[in-house]
Parts: C-alpha cells; structure tokens; sequence
C-alpha cells in the first residue's frame, strides 16, 4: 500500500533588517507559511533607527519625487547655504555627485516626474489602512490614525505657485479639499495668522509613534513563528544563481531566500547579490517637545518651511530637513536649530530655548535613490535574494505594500503587480556589444 509523501519543510527565508520595512515582509512572509528569521544587530525601533524618528506621515499622496524640473537651478545654494530645507556638506560632495547628477536627471521633465508619481502611488495607496490592519495584529491600534492631512500656505498664490506637484498628484487619483482662511482659522485656532490657505487630504493617516510601531511589529513577528537574530549581515554565499546562505558576524545562516531590508546599508548586501544600486543618506532632523500648550489639531506640512508639525505620542513633534552628508558625519544642530525657530513662529507660545529639557533633537538617515523610487524585486546574481530598500521618504509610509509583495517574492509567486519601475535593474548600465569579427569573403 502506498503511503503519501511527508510534507516538504517550509521555504526558510532570512530578512535582513528589522526596520519598518523588514519587520512588514517577516510579518507577510508568516502569513504565507515561510520559515522566517530576522537578522538586526540593535533593538528594532530603536533610537538609532529611521523609523524612530520618522514625522509619521502615512500620506498615501506623497508621490512626487524630491526633485522636480528646474531644481538644477537651486544647486549654488545648496552648496552656499549649509542651513537651507537641502544642503550639501563641501566634504561628501565628491562622493555625492554621481548620486547628485541621476537625481537632478530624473525630474528634469514633467512626464518622468508623472510616471515616478503613478508608480509610487501604487505603492503607497490605502497605505493608512493597510498599516491599521498590521496595528491591529500587533495590539497597538492606537498608534495609528486616520484622519487626514493638511498642507498649508501662506496665500492660494503661494499654493498656485506649487501648481506642478499638485497637478501630478491629480493624474494620480488624489482629491483634496480647499480651506479658506475661515475655514483654517476655525480649524487650526493656535496656527499664526500669516498662515492663510490649506489643502486638507482626507485620505492620509499618521502614525503617532513610529517607533515603538516598529518595535511593536517585530515582537508580533517573534510571537507568529520569526526568529530574530542579534547580529550583522557581512555578505551572501550565492552558488550557481541559488542563494546558499547569509554570512554573519556569528557565521552562517542557511536558507532558500533573503531580503534585504537594511536601509541606508543595504549597498554592499546588495553589490554581493550582483546588483549597483546608487544610494544616498538624505539626512533628516526632528524637534520634539513634550508639554508645549500650542500646537495643530491636524498634522500639517508646512508649505514654507518644508517642515512636517503633528501630534506623537511624547509631544509636538517638527521633522524634515535634507542634509546630503553621508553616514559618518557628526549632526549639525543648528538645523535642529531652525526646525525649533519655525515650530516657535507657527503656534506662538512654544518655550524659548532648543536646550530647554521639554525639548529633544534627533538625526536619522534615510536611505535614498536618486530618482525618487526605492528597489524593490530581485537581485541580479539570484531571484533568491529580493532588494527591498531605498524608500527615502516614504519608508514608513510605504512598508507594509513593499512587505506584500517581497514576500510573495520570496515564497517564488507573483507579487501581483510589475514591479518593472521599482526594479534594481533600472540602474545597471548596459554593456557594450562585443565587436563581432567579419568573415572572409
């Protein structure tokens, strides 16, 4: 009598990084019945991490790229103003200026911004109730809000000034609501006055406290079946096109398959895998205060001063800032400095001084492309490791529809959408055809 074969043991995948990123593929990966382990050398969430210090914007509208047509144009003063909303450090531009180059390069027309805003939009739709439901797994439903929000300008020409951006984000599918100076004034009572026009997106969400969501996330994973492990990643032992095991500073990890999920330090993972993928530290400061008596009812970005303003769980929160500076570099305060100065300018009242105890200052480093889009999708040494880094400023945002469709990946499936825009391949240049040799007559 014949007897049925013993079930095959399940595909055993190891995800590097325990980000937002990662913690959402290893939470997807289990749902589809992979074996999983996570590798991440420090406490996933922690204050070392993007996401901890992340503004919190789930904003399923942010789909225009930072650079758009004419941004070569601001490049001087990127170089001369250390304390502009973009600023270059003299001592990381060699280094930089590839990177610099392919990102002025990518919004130098309108229609390479409008298909970078579809693709992005496809990763970031319905991303706040996509993260409710993974809050809701976790047992943190409060760190997840879903109520909108609001950018303000000082007057509407100020908003028809920005007119592109909001064009593109409306071939996208994004609606908005229009505030007058009424409306703004009945809604956001503590905003100063000079502030005289909002465009409201009902759509979005925000996220309260980024980081202890991330931490949240990795504990469910450990509670569904991952195994993390507290160490490093050193490189990928990769055997005629099959991915054999993930190096470690405590040695190795066999397995079937590997996501890359490191962030800002993903490059050489990802060069070991056969795949150059130009990445940069878009460096992002944040102020906190912990008991400010003013502040918004909504989370707002301000138009002018390119900051993010929003409600966390520890207090008032300001975010933004880009500092292209690498990862070594100590922080520039004064950055922190002038995120403080605008905060105190938008809801008068605030306390005086950055050293007062009520307030905390934070540098992170997001990991970023220079064309805007993360990669995501599979390595060119192997389909066996999956790159799923690069997100820049919607990493938070956009991690729970990146956890889909890599583990789907990394299960062999489909991801159920083309990934063509988001593929590393898209930065390989292609080699030049060997001279072929005429034959004799």
């Amino acid at each position: 009598m014949a007897h049925p074969a013993p079930p095959s043991s399940p595909r055993h995948v190891v995800v590097i990084g325990a980000g937002a990123v990662g913690c959402a593929t290893a939470i997807e990966a289990l749902r589809l019945g992979l074996r999983v382990t996570v590798l991440e050398a420090a406490s996933p969430g922690g204050e070392q991490a993007t996401s901890y210090g992340n503004a919190g914007w789930l904003s399923s509208h942010s789909v225009v790229p930072p650079a758009l047509p004419g941004a070569w144009r601001q490049v001087p003063s990127w170089l001369l103003d250390p304390l502009g909303p973009l600023a270059l450090r003299w001592r990381h531009l060699p280094a930089a200026l590839p990177w610099l180059l392919r990102y002025l390069a990518a919004g130098r027309t309108e229609p390479r911004v409008q298909r970078t805003a579809h693709a992005l939009r496809r990763l970031l739709v319905d991303a706040p109730v996509l993260h409710r439901r993974l809050a809701d797994e976790a047992g943190v439903p409060q760190l997840i809000e879903h109520r909108g929000l609001l950018h303000i300008y000082r007057t509407r020409q100020d908003f028809e000034a920005d007119a592109l951006a909001w064009r593109v984000r409306a071939r996208t599918g994004v609606r908005w609501d229009e505030w007058d100076e009424a409306t703004l004034r009945a809604r956001e009572p503590d905003l100063d006055r000079r502030y005289r026009f909002g465009i409201f997106v009902a759509e979005a969400g925000h996220c309260r406290n980024p980081g202890a969501y991330v931490a949240a996330l990795a504990t469910h994973a450990q509670a569904a079946g991952a195994h993390l492990v507290r160490t490093r990643a050193t490189g990928l032992r990769i055997e005629q096109g099959r991915l054999r095991a993930v190096l470690t500073e405590a040695g190795e990890i066999a397995c079937d398959a590997a996501a890359l999920c490191a962030g800002v330090h993903s490059s050489a993972l990802a060069r070991a895998a056969g795949s150059r993928v130009p990445l940069e530290s878009e460096r992002g400061y944040h102020v906190q205060v912990s008991a400010p008596g003013h502040g918004p009812r909504t989370p707002m970005m301000v138009a002018d001063a390119k900051l993010i303003a929003h409600w966390m769980e520890g207090g008032l929160r300001a975010a933004g800032q880009v500092e292209i500076g690498g990862l070594r570099a100590g922080p520039d305060w004064r950055r922190a400095g002038i995120l403080w100065r605008h905060l105190q300018t938008l809801f008068p009242g605030l306390p005086e001084r950055l050293d007062d105890p009520q307030v905390r200052c934070w540098l992170g480093h997001r990991p970023s492309t220079p064309d805007g889009l993360p990669c995501i999708g599979p390595s060119a040494a192997s389909d066996d490791v999956v790159l799923a880094f690069g997100h820049g400023h919607v990493g938070l945002g956009g991690s729970a529809r990146t956890g889909l469709w890599v583990a789907r990946l990394l299960a062999g499936q489909s991801p159920g959408e083309d990934l063509t825009a988001f593929s590393p391949s898209r930065f390989q240049r292609p080699r030049p055809a060997r001279p072929t040799q005429a034959e004799p007559a």
